[in-house]
């Protein structure tokens, strides 16, 4: 997420802290959250991530949808599932990466994600998420080598 920062006045809102896209990303998490304490662990949450991709503008949907089917192909394992109302892929219940659209954030690329569970560690610093434009045979390449590495 980005920095907080004071929204001014002439953007329609006065606050200080989170942006209005962070503080809907926290309110969408705690959503997921009763959700998922109510209907209990085998609920089928694949379908709530191939809607939040259907909702979103291209190009994110575009990218989503083939970065879903590079994750479900590469990594059958994974579960998707949302997490802060993006598509993401967990193992036994611990997220393992996240597909964040560029509408979300108002930002100038889409990210593909990778958290502390995923196993991407080269010496003392590596790389945890990655911007994306369009996916491509290289980058389908890339991702399944990268999917290969977390889960390893």
């Amino acid at each position: 997420m980005s920095n907080t920062r004071k929204t001014t006045a002439a953007e329609g809102q006065k606050h200080d802290g989170f942006t209005v896209e962070e503080r809907d990303a926290m309110k969408q998490r705690a959503k997921e959250l009763k959700t998922s304490a109510r209907r209990g662990a085998k609920a089928d949450t694949e379908s709530e991530v191939l809607a939040k991709i259907a909702e979103m503008a291209e190009p994110d949907r575009a990218i989503a949808e083939r970065l879903h089917a590079l994750i479900k192909a590469g990594a059958p394992d994974l579960t998707a599932k949302l997490w802060y109302g993006m598509p993401a892929y967990a193992r036994d219940g611990k997220m393992i990466c996240f597909f964040q659209p560029a509408a979300k954030f108002k930002a100038r690329y889409a990210t593909l994600g990778f958290s502390d569970e995923a196993a991407l560690d080269e010496g003392t610093m590596w790389p945890a998420s990655y911007a994306l434009t369009e996916i491509t045979a290289d980058v389908e390449a890339r991702i399944g080598a990268l999917l290969r590495q977390a889960l390893s």
